[in-house]
């Protein structure tokens, strides 16, 4: 599972409503929140966050978090 599908697991996130809102499919969805390998786009954390009422920079530190800059 990715840090996205954690993020929406943890908040019980039911993936057909967000699919509804913003219209990516779940075919998508359920390829981001499965798929390390998935890029996610900028414009889709951007239309999740806003189905599932939070801030988007709370979505992209979630998602990002294991990111770190070289010493």
């Amino acid at each position: 599972m990715t840090e996205l599908g954690s993020f929406l697991a943890r908040r019980s996130i039911n993936r057909s409503d967000v699919s509804r809102k913003t219209g990516i499919s779940t075919t998508r969805l359920s390829e981001l929140s499965n798929n390390e390998k998935a890029k996610l786009r900028a414009e889709e954390v951007y239309l999740i966050a806003l189905a599932i009422d939070v801030d988007p920079c709370e979505v992209i530190k979630e998602v990002c978090k294991g990111l770190k800059l070289r010493p």
